[in-house]
């Protein structure tokens, strides 16, 4: 009777057991499904933001080519906010023409920009010639200082100077002298894509405006209080001149998307207004979604 009853208290130890092992597998199976259902929520709404972001770009490419001034968009920096369905959007646009192109900039404009940045004059001018350096053919080292592949063997870099012209700002990176800090800084106000020796005030930054010689923050001011929408003449700078000028068709945008649930979504894309194929509204240059 004894062993009986022994048997039965093992039997019900290992019911009890079996029981516990079934109830934590079923918690962790449980636990695993609403952690995916969770990263797949977290999926779902960033996709949802990009697609938002998406939509601001698509947008403005339509407000800055638009021939009523009431609608018209200026590409001169200035924040546009939109509603898209429940996202909040705030898109930047910003025409090439109103940056300092690489390939083209002379020394003094370079070098008055990249003070700027708090850079002090003569390493300001040595920066400058580093970048002329890279993009001119020979193999003569500027008077300034520059760069060339002698000049890069000794800072132990593999490469030299690249003697030809600047494919993308990104390059700026590679360029001896250059550390990510800075160019993270320049970047947003260069461009390879203007074929302008000098930009345009109509569309540049106050840094940009600051280089050339002008009061960039005042300038900006006057440009952003006018709405060509009001029937106004478009403001003038110190020397009479016009402060409107003729887009170029190619434009730097930022479009940011912000959901309820705070999720956002950033695109930075350089396009071209047209494209290669029928129905195409533009042709993408650059794009980087994310920071």
């Amino acid at each position: 009777m004894m062993r009986a009853y022994r048997q039965r208290g093992v039997a019900l130890l290992l019911v009890m057991w079996l029981i516990m092992l079934l109830a934590a597998l079923v918690g962790a199976f449980a636990l695993l499904a609403r952690t995916e259902h969770l990263q797949g929520r977290v999926l779902v709404r960033g996709l949802v933001a990009e697609n938002a972001a998406r939509a601001g770009l698509e947008y403005a490419m339509t407000r800055v080519g638009a021939t009523d001034p009431r609608l018209q968009w200026l590409p001169d920096g200035r924040p546009h906010r939109w509603r898209y369905v429940n996202a909040d959007v705030e898109v930047k646009v910003v025409d090439e023409n109103g940056k300092i192109d690489l390939n083209q900039a002379d020394m003094t404009l370079l070098t008055e920009f990249i003070r700027r940045f708090d850079v002090e004059q003569q390493r300001a001018a040595q920066l400058a010639a580093a970048i002329v350096d890279w993009r001119d053919p020979d193999s003569l080292t500027q008077p300034a200082g520059g760069g060339e592949d002698s000049d890069y063997a000794s800072a132990g870099l593999p490469y030299g100077a690249k003697d030809a012209e600047f494919e993308s700002v990104a390059e700026l990176e590679q360029v001896l002298g250059f550390t990510p800090e800075l160019y993270a800084r320049m970047a947003p106000h260069l461009t390879v894509f203007s074929g302008r020796t000098r930009p345009d005030p109509a569309f540049a930054s106050a840094e940009v405006l600051d280089a050339m010689g002008m009061d960039g923050a005042e300038v900006v001011a006057v440009r952003q209080r006018w709405n060509p929408a009001s029937g106004l003449p478009p403001p003038t700078l110190p020397d009479g001149s016009a402060l409107v000028g003729g887009s170029s068709g190619t434009y730097s945008i930022e479009s940011r998307a912000r959901l309820a649930d705070r999720r956002e979504a950033v695109l930075r894309a350089v396009v071209r207004a047209g494209g290669s194929m029928p129905g195409m509204a533009y042709t993408p240059l650059r794009w980087q979604v994310g920071d």
